[in-house]
């Protein structure tokens, strides 16, 4: 199987939990022998690199410094994600099973590439803005939870850390509970889990 991992932080650039989440995950996909490539965001360490794990990371900046706001700032950062997926698909051979985006920021990158390239994608929730934001009905929060929207209906599939986040999935979006699987990083089952849900994504058992 080869996966490609979407996370807006990644070690070094450590914002929350998620960065080193994901370094886990991507080490432990990797010795499970699943070709892993993480796809992040960083201001100047930019480029491909290859880390002891075998994970390879590809680290992309922002071609557009000054932003008016977050939202804008992650919208053009999205172009940069698609562009860097599309050379790990071309490079190998069109064979990418799947995509993994974790959290909003990327699934603009992931639908677009879902749609053109036929990667489905697991949209695996971190959050949701109705819980970051206090006031969550104004324009910029409604922008904001109609990507979170596009995601939870473009996903082939939808993971979520917690029975708590599958229910708000359900009462914010109106999204089908069994169309979230409930996947905990504390369990002893936690990335054979993982493995059954990319593999229910792309098919068979051969991959």
């Amino acid at each position: 199987m080869r996966a490609m991992i979407f996370s807006w932080e990644y070690p070094p650039r450590v914002v929350g939990q998620l960065a080193d989440y994901i370094n886990k995950l991507s080490t432990q996909l990797a010795k499970s022998k699943v070709e892993t490539y993480v796809i992040t965001y960083h201001d100047s360490l930019t480029g491909a690199v290859e880390e002891a794990s075998e994970v390879k990371v590809f680290r992309v900046a922002n071609p557009i410094r000054a932003h008016v706001g977050f939202l804008t700032w992650d919208l053009t950062l999205n172009q940069e994600v698609e562009r860097a997926a599309a050379s790990i698909y071309y490079q190998a051979d069109e064979q990418v099973d799947l995509i993994d985006v974790h959290d909003w920021h990327f699934i603009p990158a992931a639908v677009t590439l879902k749609n053109a390239l036929n990667i489905p994608f697991v949209y695996s929730v971190e959050s949701l803005e109705d819980h970051r934001s206090p006031d969550s009905n104004k324009p910029y929060n409604i922008s904001i939870k109609s990507i979170e929207w596009l995601g939870l209906y473009e996903a082939e599939k939808v993971s979520v850390k917690s029975e708590w986040m599958r229910d708000e999935i359900a009462r914010i979006h109106s999204v089908p509970k069994d169309r979230v699987t409930v996947i905990s990083p504390t369990a002893d089952s936690w990335i054979k889990d993982v493995l059954e849900l990319y593999r229910s994504v792309v098919g068979d058992g051969n991959k």
